[in-house]
């Protein structure tokens, strides 16, 4: 998971600081009761790996684009430690944990 922000918010603060952290995808839909939860460890990327993922991540936000000149931009790489997809919108639920 690659985003971007800026380097003078708490996020930024937090994570230089301690570089875990979790996050749950999902419920983007009406209804939708599908959901990734992630844990991992995030860093900064920087040189060519960074060229590379900014590229993959205009590819889905193209407005990225435009922020990556604001001041303090930064972008957070989460690389996934553990992960679990569930499902309950089948019956009975899905639910699949992998770990890295």
């Amino acid at each position: 998971v690659v985003f971007d922000t800026v380097d003078t918010t708490r996020k930024v603060a937090n994570l230089r600081r301690t570089p875990r952290c979790a996050l749950v995808i999902g419920g983007i839909a009406n209804r939708d009761e599908r959901t990734v939860q992630l844990e991992g460890i995030t860093d900064e990327p920087t040189g060519a790996e960074l060229d590379r993922l900014k590229e993959l991540y205009f590819v889905r936000f193209p407005g990225g684009r435009d922020r990556q000149h604001w001041p303090g931009v930064t972008y957070i790489r989460v690389k996934a430690q553990w992960l679990r997809f569930s499902d309950f919108n089948r019956s009975p639920a899905v639910i699949t944990e992998l770990t890295f």
